[in-house]
């Protein structure tokens, strides 16, 4: 052997005699991550079943005025439907977000779907408008896999008086309730380039209680800046307990009573 050749040179023609010509498929090779599982059709069923239980023990602990009346219907538009187009849409093979199976994937997109889906009636009675009154701006579709995907981007706009609030809504299911940075850093940008303001509303579903807060005003210096480890060291900001102002077994607050400054 020629010892004299680049190592590097000689890492290429080694690859070669295996195959390879770029080093991402060699590693992918060594490390069977080219050799994707078939969908179990039968662990979806039973997370989408799981997802209609979720949603419907979650309409029971609602304050009763204003839980869905309606939930089975919503339940099989809003997720079973959803699903099905999605299956359809022949996305699901093709959906490995951070190594994870695509069941898990699309269970981790479909609940925060049917999530904030389900909290535009409840929303309205805290805004003091009708369900019809809030706009989906969101970038995520579910009828190709080229729009389907998770952007910055809010959910919803709501027009209240002359200004436009956009609302971000997301949901925590372990206790664990964060606001990933970049999303403040865009609330931020929105407001200086378009003058809306966004509130970020969660829904801490395992503590059954809702927080909601302007994301624009949310300070650099403030001490609920972290580094979530579980997150791979992200900064995210913690949402401290006394900004969760609805309890939702108990009636909704009012949008004077929260001080969001809209």
């Amino acid at each position: 052997m020629d010892h004299s050749i680049d190592h590097r040179e000689y890492f290429k023609a080694y690859r070669a005699t295996l195959g390879f010509t770029n080093q991402r498929s060699a590693k992918d090779f060594l490390a069977g991550k080219d050799i994707l599982p078939g969908i179990d059709y039968e662990y979806i069923s039973e997370l989408v079943n799981r997802l209609n239980r979720i949603v419907n023990s979650i309409n029971q602990a609602f304050y009763e005025q204003i839980q869905r009346r309606n939930i089975e219907q919503f339940c099989k538009d809003q997720i079973t439907g959803t699903y099905q187009q999605i299956k359809e849409a022949g996305i699901l093979p093709r959906l490995n977000n951070q190594g994870r199976r695509p069941e898990q994937v699309l269970f981790s997109w479909l609940r925060g779907y049917a999530i904030a889906q389900y909290l535009l009636p409840s929303l309205g009675h805290v805004f003091g408008v009708k369900t019809n009154m809030f706009r989906s701006v969101g970038d995520d579709d579910f009828t190709s896999f080229e729009t389907f995907k998770r952007t910055p981007r809010a959910d919803f706009e709501l027009t209240l008086g002359t200004k436009i609030v956009i609302l971000e809504i997301q949901s925590g299911y372990q206790g664990i309730n964060d606001i990933k940075q970049h999303k403040v850093l865009v609330a931020k940008k929105q407001l200086g380039q378009s003058g809306k303001p966004t509130v970020c509303i969660h829904l801490d579903t395992f503590n059954g209680q809702i927080a909601m807060v302007r994301l624009d005003k949310i300070e650099e210096s403030d001490i609920n800046w972290i580094t979530r480890q579980q997150m791979e060291g992200q900064t995210v900001f913690n949402i401290d307990q006394g900004l969760f102002a609805w309890r939702i077994m108990d009636p909704p607050p009012t949008l004077e009573s929260l001080q969001l400054g809209l």
